[in-house]
C-alpha cells in the first residue's frame, strides 16, 4: 500500500515554496498549509474553484485573510501550488516504486498498483487536480500536459522493454499505456460507482493488472 501524510505534503510544499512563504516558523507554516489545503478541497468537492471566495477558504481554514497571503498572494498561485505538488508527488511515487521492479513485468504490476494506491490515499487532490487544470494559466497548462505525457511515458517505456525482453506481445505500445492509464485515471473520477458496488481498491488494482497483462 502506498501512502503519504498530510505532513510530508506540506514539509515538501514548504520545501519547493521557501522564498515565497512568509511565516518563518516550519511546525506552524505545516499545519496551516494542511488547513488551507483541507479547506480547498473540502470546499471544491462542493462547488468549483472559481467560485471559492477567499472568504470562503478563511471561514473553512480557520485562518485570517492576511494570514492566507501569507502563503500566496493569489487564487491563481495557491491553485499552481495545489496542482503543482500533486503532480510531483504522483510522478515521484511512481518512479520510485517502478525502480523496485527487477523486471518489466513486476514493474508494470508496481506501477499500476502503486498509481491506484496512491490515488485513493488522495482521491480529492487526484479529483481536484483532473478538474481544475483547465482553469490554469497557459504555461501552467502546458506543465499538467507534460507531466500527464510523463506518467503516460513511464508505462510506454515499461511495455517497450517487456517486448524487448520476450515478457510482452508485439503491439501498439502507446495505445497499450494509454488504455492502463484511462483504468487509471477511472479509479478516482468514478470512485462514487465502485463505491456503491463495493469494489475494493485491492480488487480494482489487480483487475487493471490482469487486463493489462492479458493486452500485452
Amino acid at each position: 500500500m502506498v501512502t503519504i501524510s498530510k505532513e510530508e505534503i506540506s514539509e515538501q510544499i514548504l520545501e519547493n515554496h521557501r522564498d515565497s512563504i512568509k511565516v518563518k516558523k516550519e511546525k506552524k507554516v505545516i499545519e496551516n498549509l494542511i488547513k488551507i489545503i483541507d479547506a480547498t478541497l473540502d470546499i471544491c468537492s462542493k462547488k468549483s474553484f472559481q467560485a471559492m471566495s477567499i472568504r470562503d477558504l478563511s471561514a473553512a481554514s480557520g485562518l485570517s485573510r492576511g494570514a492566507l497571503y501569507s502563503y500566496f498572494t493569489s487564487k491563481e498561485e495557491l491553485l499552481i501550488l495545489i496542482l503543482s505538488q500533486g503532480r510531483q508527488i504522483a510522478n515521484q511515487v511512481l518512479t520510485e516504486q517502478i525502480a523496485k521492479g527487477s523486471d518489466p513485468a513486476e514493474k508494470l504490476r508496481l506501477a499500476i498498483k502503486s498509481h491506484i494506491y496512491l490515488s485513493e490515499a488522495m482521491q480529492t487532490w487526484f479529483y481536484f487536480t483532473y478538474i481544475e487544470a483547465r482553469n490554469l494559466p497557459r504555461e501552467e497548462q502546458k506543465r499538467a500536459i507534460a507531466s500527464e505525457l510523463y506518467t503516460e511515458k513511464l508505462f510506454i517505456d515499461i511495455i517497450e522493454d517487456g517486448i524487448t525482453a520476450g515478457i510482452f506481445r508485439e503491439g501498439n505500445v502507446i495505445l497499450a499505456a494509454s488504455v492502463i492509464k484511462a483504468m487509471l485515471q477511472d479509479w478516482y473520477m468514478k470512485r462514487w460507482k465502485y463505491k456503491s458496488r463495493k469494489v475494493s481498491v485491492d480488487e480494482y488494482a489487480d483487475y487493471v493488472i490482469h487486463v493489462a497483462e492479458s493486452i500485452l
